[in-house]
């Protein structure tokens, strides 16, 4: 694997970002893998777009994982982030960490993908059965009823 911190248009796998962080003084890996739901808010979801700001993404990916190695020093990350279409059960981001014992592990895995939704360039578009919209930030604090993130229609 090229990096530890991505944002790709290409299918994740679970099993290479395990493989990144497992390591002989690790006792625990803990994965998270977030996936396309087919009802929120009681609408049917019929796909999920995701864009991206790439190169920003990632460098925001490489400072939260700088973040948990500073907060959790014997850890070791990984995170993939999907763009593009992506169907219901597909992994929209994946997430591994890796610590000498579990709980450290598990805390670090939920930081890192609170941290995500916090600070990393990546909007998506909710395709329903009756509509679409780009419902903003991963906090959905932010919307786009106009169109698109930067203002322009697509």
């Amino acid at each position: 694997m090229e990096k530890r911190f991505f944002v790709t248009s290409e299918p994740l796998s679970v099993e290479e970002l395990a493989a990144e962080v497992t390591r002989p003084e690790a006792g625990a890996v803990v994965q998270f893998i977030g996936t396309v739901r087919e009802f929120t808010k009681g609408r049917r979801t019929v796909y999920l777009e995701y864009e991206a700001y790439h190169s920003m993404a990632e460098k925001q990916l490489e400072a939260i994982g700088r973040e948990v190695k500073e907060r959790w020093p014997d850890a070791e990350s990984a995170v993939g982030h999907r763009t593009g279409e992506l169907q219901i059960s597909d992994a929209a981001v994946i997430i591994a960490v890796s610590t000498p014992h579990r709980k450290d592990a598990y805390e670090a895995n939920e930081y890192i993908i609170e941290r995500i939704k916090q600070i990393v360039p990546i909007w998506k578009k909710e395709h329903w059965e009756d509509g679409e919209q780009w419902v903003g930030d991963q906090l959905e604090q932010t919307r786009y009823p106009d169109g698109a993130p930067g203002g322009g229609n697509k």
